[in-house]
């Protein structure tokens, strides 16, 4: 394929919209280039540069090495053999006070989306050196700079072209092209076991997960949300209140105050007509918020604008953590109590597989920016042109939010059989609690039999995705074998337990196709068989031959297929796999 590109430098991205002027109060966080602690970021001279994995690392380590308040721990290794590392800041030296929160920042799970590394590195530069280290007296921070290390290091100017810098950026997907941010409850990869071992064992209070958009132009420079906003469906309910009472109008005063523009975090639902209306995205657990509700980490998800400059976003970035260091210095005892509420709810009914509304719940005032129609020849349609400029009116944009299509009843415990040794060990990553079966035993569960399960067509994160919508409940007794396990849903992680385990759940094992075995046929009988086999079961029992006439009366494509004449009668035989469509996972009701 021949490439034609401007004869410019290749971070010259002309094509995007203009940048609106910004000259806001936070730029004096910004060190000269002469500082001897002046970060990549801050010597360049556009503010538009990202330092790769070994120079972060060796300003880090040199960091380190200058301050006690400063440690770095390895937490995981990728798949090229990279380390992935955390930053701690601290004075409580390697065991932290428990009476302190703690405030994660998860920078470069999508390592083109770098703000949270740039701004981490300035912040704890100027706690160990430049006054700010009372930030600590209350409160402990832990900065993941970069989690997708092999993807931030395919790097280069060509990464993403909707965004307007660093003008070396990293790739999205992982060196094994999977994306990090879905992998938050199947835990396919090592990056995300990694980072679920260090939430484990720090027990953050607050998780920021910073990233940075695609999509439309708008006002806003700093967009950040999270599950259960303005009052909608969260799996921690008081937690969310929390965010929404105590934390959004704090942090967005401090936003504001440092001359940035927060918005909450809403994405366009059609890119050709801006005006249409906004969505909330999607409330799934693949998500770092969504894993956030249902898991109990109060999580709040950054994006960036991606059409703001690089050094906008990084010092909007800065302004957000500090303000989150000393709103949980100060009232972080209620987001704790909070979140141990939260903790102890056990839902009967669990909603799931949210979809988007198809009428918008409101309509919320929104600062957009001037955009006209052009005709194309590329297209050959109208397409739309953003001018840089802010719209002087509000916009007043409906609102779609997303509502559960299946509701899941809980059961008071599931079993896995020991030989799903990789369904047993992602459950034990996550933190689930189990009990391991010494010796084999015989209980009698509620089996779940599949009604026309479906694969995907495609690969999706490295999987053939599988979906059911119906399932038929069997009381059996059944045997499991050593090493099964009984994990019961009377637990802080029950809510994860049963969107894990039930194989109606979008983000379920079986729906990520994790159980394709359940789905496989190994025996069969042939038609001269079966045929006579049929008619004498017809002659012997009249009620099943009045049911297989009203069958060929009612379904004509029925009538017309001899084989799935056949294998109705075959269905209905002591020979037929009583293990087939047969899910393996019981429940105890």
């Amino acid at each position: 394929m021949s490439q034609t590109l401007p004869n410019t430098a290749p971070w010259d991205q002309a094509f995007l919209p203009p940048a609106p002027a910004w000259d806001g109060a936070s730029k004096a966080l910004l060190r000269d280039a002469s500082d001897p602690w002046v970060t990549a970021f801050e010597a360049d001279p556009g503010h538009d540069f990202s330092p790769n994995y070994v120079d972060t690392r060796a300003w880090f380590d040199r960091l380190d090495a200058a301050s006690d308040l400063i440690r770095i721990e390895q937490f995981g290794v990728s798949p090229e053999g990279r380390p992935i590392y955390a930053v701690i800041a601290s004075k409580d030296g390697a065991t932290f006070d428990p009476a302190k929160p703690v405030l994660m920042i998860q920078a470069g799970i999508h390592p083109g989306e770098i703000d949270g590394k740039d701004a981490g590195m300035m912040l704890l530069r100027d706690i160990a050196f430049y006054g700010k280290d009372a930030l600590l007296d209350r409160v402990n921070l832990i900065l993941i700079p970069i989690l997708s290390v092999d993807g931030h290091e395919r790097s280069g100017p060509y990464s993403r072209p909707n965004q307007r810098g660093p003008r070396i950026q990293g790739w999205r997907n992982t060196a094994t092209n999977q994306n990090l941010n879905r992998d938050y409850l199947k835990l396919d990869q090592p990056e995300m076991r990694a980072v679920r071992g260090l939430i484990l064992k720090y027990r953050p209070d607050l998780h920021v997960d910073v990233h940075v958009t695609d999509g439309m132009d708008y006002q806003y420079d700093v967009t950040y949300g999270f599950n259960g906003e303005d009052g909608t469906f969260s799996r921690s309910p008081n937690g969310s209140a929390w965010l929404d009472s105590v934390l959004k109008p704090a942090m967005n005063t401090a936003l504001e105050r440092e001359g940035h523009i927060p918005g909450e975090l809403v994405f366009g639902i059609d890119d050709d007509e801006p005006r249409k209306g906004l969505s909330d995205g999607g409330l799934g657990e693949r998500f770092s918020n969504g894993w956030g509700a249902a898991a109990h980490v109060p999580t709040i998800l950054i994006e960036n604008h991606s059409l703001k400059p690089h050094e906008q976003r990084v010092l909007g970035t800065y302004v957000f953590i500090e303000e989150a260091m000393r709103l949980l210095a100060d009232q972080g005892a209620g987001l704790r109590a909070a979140t141990d509420q939260d903790k102890a709810l056990r839902p009967a009914q669990i909603p799931a597989n949210f979809e988007a509304d198809e009428t918008p719940s409101s309509t919320r005032p929104f600062k957009g920016m001037l955009y006209e129609m052009y005709d194309s020849p590329a297209s050959g349609r109208k397409e739309i042109r953003w001018l840089g400029r802010p719209d002087p009116d509000l916009w007043q944009m409906p609102f779609y939010g997303s509502k559960p299509t299946l509701t899941l009843t809980r059961p008071t415990a599931y079993w896995v059989p020991g030989y799903r040794t990789d369904i047993i060990e992602r459950l034990k990553t996550h933190g689930i609690e189990m009990e391991t079966v010494e010796a084999a035993r015989t209980v009698n569960l509620s089996m779940l039999r599949l009604v026309e399960p479906k694969l995907a067509t495609r690969a999706n994160e490295g999987h053939v995705q599988a979906s059911v919508k119906t399932v038929e409940v069997e009381k059996r007794d059944w045997t499991y074998p050593t090493g099964s396990v009984r994990v019961p849903t009377d637990q802080p992680l029950g809510d994860i337990v049963v969107l894990l385990l039930e194989p109606q759940s979008s983000e379920s094992f079986f729906a990520w196709g994790m159980f394709p075995e359940v789905m496989s046929r190994v025996e069969y009988i042939e038609a001269y068989a079966i045929a006579p086999l049929a008619d004498k079961m017809m002659a012997a029992d009249p009620a099943l031959k009045a049911e297989f006439e009203a069958k060929v009366a009612a379904d004509a494509a029925f009538a017309a297929d001899p084989q799935a004449r056949l294998a109705w009668f075959y269905e209905r035989t002591p020979f037929y796999d009583d293990h087939y469509l047969l899910y393996p996972v019981g429940r105890e009701d």
